[in-house]
């Protein structure tokens, strides 16, 4: 049976290049949200995002963290790793930075969100568990086609991961 998973990203700025990840046909994520069913969800206020969040991850055996130059700043991709870990479902980090946006243009790298969080024994990161990839490859093409080649592989390790935790 084919794995699901939710992608968690910084929307503003990489919309573009979480695009090219969710439409490689590898797996099935949780389907685009447009601008306006956005805007109307944060218009509900905090619960609403939460309520949104919660229903988006039914289904799903995995979270794919995009990580941009700003990822590990939003509040709510920070919240959604911590759903997913809560709910003993996989999390793993793809770094997206070398993928070109819209104008062509490379990212910049950003820091790990998961170091934003803790296990339960506040001790540990959540990041010396759930992996972080920085794909290989020279120029945007063969980091496209690296990320390709192994996001079932990864996920896969992510679930095996989180249900060994």
């Amino acid at each position: 049976m084919a794995k699901k998973v939710f992608y968690s990203f910084h929307y503003a700025v990489d919309a573009w290049r979480a695009s090219q990840v969710r439409n490689m046909g590898v797996i099935e994520g949780n389907a685009p949200v447009s601008d306006n069913d956005w805007e109307t969800v944060k218009k509900g206020g905090n619960a609403a995002i939460e309520k949104w969040i919660a229903e988006q991850l039914v289904g799903k055996s995995c979270a794919v963290v995009l990580i941009g130059a700003q990822t590990a700043s939003r509040k709510w991709v920070i919240h959604e790793i911590k759903e997913t870990w809560n709910a003993k479902k996989g999390v793993f980090g793809v770094r997206i930075h070398n993928l070109r946006n819209e104008s062509g243009t490379l990212g910049t790298y950003g820091a790990n969100p998961l170091d934003e969080l803790t296990l339960q024994n506040g001790t540990r990161k959540l990041s010396s568990v759930a992996k972080v990839y920085d794909p290989a490859g020279a120029d945007s093409t063969a980091v496209y086609k690296t990320i390709k080649d192994n996001l079932a592989n990864w996920v896969e390790e992510a679930i095996t991961i989180r249900n060994s935790a």
